[in-house]
């Protein structure tokens, strides 16, 4: 499922007509995500969006049922994002 929501994200392309965006991805033991996945307009945000929060509720599930423990370190989101080379790129 990881492999199909990063490889939904990497086929999105930006220019003018579509706008570069970012959403929480996956669910730290600690609370908040491991990361954040950029991916512009082009694709269908919809499915991407469905997709990012079913695999989010699983891993937090998970996270749960088997224990599993992390370092409790904040990922900050992106402070921008830049469309280089038709690709949406994350400025931290």
């Amino acid at each position: 499922m990881k492999t199909t929501i990063q490889d939904l994200a990497g086929a999105s392309v930006c220019n003018g007509n579509f706008e570069c965006l970012y959403i929480a991805f996956g669910s730290k033991p600690c609370g908040g995500p491991w990361s954040y996945l950029v991916y512009s307009t082009s694709i269908d945000t919809l499915k991407l969006t469905n997709l990012v929060d079913t695999y989010n509720q699983l891993e937090k599930m998970l996270n749960s049922e088997c224990g599993r423990i992390s370092d409790c370190a904040f990922v900050v989101p992106p402070q921008r994002l830049e469309c280089k080379n038709n690709t949406c790129i994350a400025i931290y």
